[in-house]
């Protein structure tokens, strides 16, 4: 039940209450830990309705920061089952994904708009992760609060955090990735955190001198950005742990992070459905294009056809339960290998399939191809819509398509070869730092 994370919160007040909690680096406001909670109760007295919260499965979305927690422990101090959703998604899309869920509110950046036959969960649900599911439809994932705090405590035992440590926050506090990361730590263990504004290497740098981090979760795209970036190494110097995760980070990547900070990525991955799965604890696996080993209080066994089953007290387990106990298992989609060194290596999705000209082809495997090219930094493919389906990339590269297409059709398969190219500097990204994969399909298909 969600009063575990509202114990948690309070055991946080006790001991770190007249600490400074969140900053926000655009405008230099910040607040305590104490102040946070008055700021909850504050929205709480003003926005909760007559008929009280309880049970009530609300929608919210707000920009990292003091906002967004206010929100956040004010929903739970109201008794209400949370979905957070990405603030950077149009209104109009959250609103389409209230209604999917049958939610009971959505805050609309005012208010607390009721919506129409609403739903509450049976179980001790304190908050509802959604995912993209396979049918375009958001795919809703209820959470217990003990999952969440099993997926915090297990995060931060295992890379080592503690609240003396001040987090970096870029990811949108309300993913898998950064309640696991950032939000549910600062709840439950204290661990303060400085909001960013831009994932921009020099407004990164200039955050990082101001206010000295220690602890950078974040996605490959900004990595490759910093390493790329004429940013001062020394702009840095306060990062012990720099943490990549939320797509595949190119092992070159790590290694030019290395040459130009002195400083080893570390790999994390994981998955909404499971929170953390494995981390790379020294760099090395991260540098061989590893993602590490499983984190404390993680059980990976492995299947057939280089699939993996995850197993932790943090596990989504409305389709699990009574597996282990009270541990929840989750098979991700994912193909994964172990290298010499007993590290886990991504082999890609296996649902990254598609036929082309009646030929099965996947997805992973051009990219990767791509991405061995020499001059290619990154590569992203999709095919398009239709009956007669096209494979498309794009690419941020030092060549032309021609010559990239040149150098692929003596090895290559037809088939396997794109048909449409965008050659990019950089590949866009999104608000949140990841590569900006709607931008780049209405590109490629337009």
């Amino acid at each position: 039940m969600s009063h575990e994370l509202l114990q948690a919160w309070e055991e946080t007040l006790r001991h770190r209450g007249g600490d400074r909690a969140v900053v926000q680096s655009w405008d230099r406001k910040s607040c305590t830990f104490r102040e946070l909670d008055g700021r909850a109760a504050s929205w709480m007295a003003a926005h909760t309705p007559p008929e009280g919260l309880v049970g009530a499965t609300v929608v919210f979305s707000a920009p990292n920061g003091l906002d967004w927690f206010a929100i956040f422990l004010g929903l739970l101090r109201a008794g209400a089952t949370l979905v957070p959703l990405d603030a950077a998604e149009p209104r109009g899309a959250q609103r389409i994904a209230a209604d999917a869920l049958r939610a009971a509110f959505w805050w609309d950046g005012a208010r607390l708009v009721p919506l129409p036959r609403p739903r509450r969960y049976r179980e001790p649900v304190c908050l509802v992760k959604l995912t993209s599911g396979t049918n375009g439809s958001p795919r809703p994932l209820a959470f217990t609060a003990a999952q969440l705090l099993a997926d915090a405590r297990q995060v931060t035992a295992t890379m080592g955090i503690r609240p003396g440590d001040l987090n970096y926050a870029l990811i949108p506090l309300g993913h898998s990735y950064g309640l696991g990361n950032l939000a549910i730590p600062l709840i439950a263990k204290g661990v303060a955190m400085v909001c960013g504004e831009t994932p921009l290497p020099h407004a990164i740098a200039g955050d990082f001198r101001q206010w000295r981090p220690t602890v950078f979760p974040c996605v490959p795209a900004v990595w490759r950005a910093l390493a790329d970036a004429q940013v001062e190494p020394a702009s840095l110097q306060s990062l012990r742990l720099p943490i990549s995760a939320g797509a595949p980070l190119p092992p070159e990547v790590a290694r030019e992070f290395v040459a130009r900070f002195g400083l080893r990525l570390r790999n994390f991955y994981g998955s909404s459905e499971t929170g953390g799965i494995s981390f790379d604890r020294s760099g090395g696996a991260t540098l061989a294009g590893g993602v590490g080993r499983a984190l404390r209080g993680v059980t990976i066994t492995r299947l057939r056809g280089g699939r993996i089953r995850v197993c932790s007290a943090a596990v989504f387990t409305r389709a699990n339960r009574g597996i282990r106990g009270r541990l929840g298992c989750w098979t991700p989609p994912d193909r994964v290998a172990v290298d010499a060194r007993g590290e886990l290596v991504l082999a890609g999705r296996r649902g990254a399939m598609v036929k082309i000209a009646g030929r099965r082809v996947s997805l992973t495997e051009v990219e990767l191809r791509l991405r061995k090219l020499a001059g290619v930094r990154e590569a992203w493919v999709q095919v398009g819509p239709g009956p007669n389906a096209m494979l498309g990339a794009a690419l941020a590269a030092d060549r032309t398509a021609a010559e990239i297409r040149a150098e692929l059709l003596p090895t290559t398969a037809a088939w396997k070869i794109p048909k449409r190219w965008i050659v990019l500097p950089a590949l866009p990204l999104t608000a949140r730092g990841k590569v900006d994969t709607r931008a780049l399909y209405a590109r490629l298909f337009a």
